[in-house]
């Protein structure tokens, strides 16, 4: 090392009660005799941005676990673009303590980043409960094989099970990639497309009846779909009414409640029996939407009968909370197009604080 000067410099640190603190201290600076270059003393205690010390920007990337990064700023007196930098420093810091994932049972779904059908694709650890990645520039095979690249040959083969939706390319790359894994299709996927249904069974209806008829179906969308058990006390008597004055409406309502019943058993054999048995109430009843519904269960049995096995028992629910989760960090980040800090954003809300 060559020479060396002495830079005094002030960094930022936690306050105490309402008095900000700011730490004074020297830094120096050294010419290396190998390249000749000068180059700063590297302080442990600094964050990325030297002007704050690491303990206050953990603070703050706490604090933006629950707020705004506009409201942080404002109650820290600090600037947006600098609330963004330490809570980004932060997140890494949390995926750092975490580890590199090694998942046996993984969720894999995608969610749409902006309009116009921009797609990413998230995995998440079902074994941990936490997103493990999060990338892709669609819901393509091969962007779904890019997380297998990532993962790496010997993790993935490590995998035995993947839950995911009946969309095609998914099953493709896991087949390729993982193939001693067992494909298991989300539950609340499939009881989406029965929703669906429903729904359809309710506009055919309204489209039939005229006149004072329509009143009972008009505006009773979300009552139909919703659980019974999830409606107030008005809405169970408009559900009332609505299954009393309608026959077709009443005989797809309580199939699509009774459905649920397929993921309760542990045999595929009694599972298949309560699904013929299903899709027999459906002769003569001519809802059309429910009879392609159960094609297409048919078609992808396999994926949905996986569930029946022991070694298969995960929490279904997860990935349907973590797209709720994702949706709300959505929300609180409108009009923010860093894809990168929204990618730290999924993959540390399960992480505990640091």
């Amino acid at each position: 090392m060559g020479w060396y000067d002495r830079r005094t410099r002030r960094a930022r640190d936690l306050s105490c009660g309402d008095a900000r603190i700011y730490l004074e201290f020297e830094v120096r600076r050294v010419q290396c005799k190998r390249c000749g270059k000068v180059k700063r003393e590297r302080l442990s205690f600094l964050a990325d941005n030297p002007f704050y010390t690491k303990r206050f920007a953990h603070y703050v990337g706490r604090r933006c676990r629950s707020g705004t990064i506009k409201d942080i700023a404002a109650e820290l007196n600090l600037d947006w673009d600098t609330v963004k930098t330490l809570e980004k420093q932060y997140m890494k810091a949390q995926l750092a303590r975490a580890g590199t994932p090694g998942p046996t049972a993984i969720g894999i779904d995608e969610i749409s980043i902006r309009k116009g059908h921009t797609y990413r694709i998230v995995v998440s650890d079902l074994i941990r409960g936490r997103p493990i990645w999060f990338g892709g520039e669609d819901r393509s095979e091969a962007s779904m094989g890019q997380f297998y690249d990532w993962l790496g040959k010997r993790k993935a083969a490590a995998i035995r099970l993947a839950v995911m939706d009946m969309w095609k390319p998914f099953r493709n790359a896991t087949a390729a990639h993982a193939p001693q894994a067992a494909i298991l299709f989300d539950k609340f996927h499939i009881l989406r497309h029965l929703g669906e249904a429903l729904d359809a069974v309710r506009k055919s209806e309204y489209a039939r009846l005229s006149g004072k008829r329509r009143r009972f179906i008009k505006g009773q969308k979300y009552t139909l779909l919703s659980h019974r058990e999830n409606l107030t006390m008005e809405g169970r008597q408009s559900l009332k009414t609505l299954l009393a004055a309608n026959k077709r409406l009443n005989t797809a309502y309580l199939l699509k409640e009774s459905f649920g019943q397929l993921w309760d058993y542990e045999r595929e054999g009694w599972a298949r029996r309560f699904f013929e048995h299903w899709r027999a109430s459906l002769k003569w009843q001519r809802l059309e939407p429910y009879e392609k519904f159960a094609e297409m269960i048919d078609r992808h049995w396999d994926g949905i009968a996986a569930y029946c096995k022991p070694e298969n028992k995960v929490s279904l629910g997860f990935v349907e909370g973590l797209n709720n989760k994702i949706r709300v960090i959505q929300r609180r980040a409108y009009g923010l197009r860093d894809e990168e800090y929204l990618r730290l954003k999924i993959l540390t809300c399960m992480l505990p604080a640091l």
